[in-house]
């Protein structure tokens, strides 16, 4: 005679065994939905201290990185004084403007936290119709201070 477990345990394993027969196939037909990484955890209740001071810790690494990433005004005054000083004539009526190849020699000055904004893709994305392949040093620099 069979214990309760072992009958629970017998049910179980015949009910995956027609549950993939159903199904079609293997536990995992993709190899790709074995990588996918958990991207939802539950928040901590309220008597889970030490989780709660974790996620809190975490936090505020997590925002203190990001604002040592924002630009500081000197480094935005920096960038203006750069972009300026690298323009490209003829001038949009009073709008400056700067090519591919100074928008490069800037990206090369301005220092570390600016690389990521001088890119082909950005100068791209910024370029509209003018007959020179110039895009705004205003609209660009608005662009910095929006994503930085």
């Amino acid at each position: 005679k069979k214990s309760e477990q072992e009958l629970k345990d017998e049910e179980m394993e015949l009910f995956t065994k027609y549950y993939m027969e159903w199904k079609g196939g293997k536990k995992c037909d993709s190899i790709s939905y074995a990588n996918i990484p958990r991207f939802y955890y539950r928040l901590p209740a309220e008597d889970e201290v030490l989780l709660q001071k974790l996620r809190e810790e975490s936090r505020a690494v997590f925002l203190q990185r990001k604002s040592r990433e924002l630009l500081d005004n000197e480094e935005l005054q920096n960038l203006w004084f750069l972009l300026d000083k690298h323009q490209t004539s003829p001038m949009v009526g009073e709008e400056a403007m700067i090519n591919y190849e100074n928008f490069l020699k800037v990206g090369e000055k301005a220092g570390p936290k600016c690389k990521q904004f001088f890119t082909a893709k950005i100068f791209a994305k910024l370029l509209h119709n003018d007959p020179y392949g110039r895009v705004s040093i205003m609209q660009f620099f608005n662009y910095v201070m929006r994503k930085g």
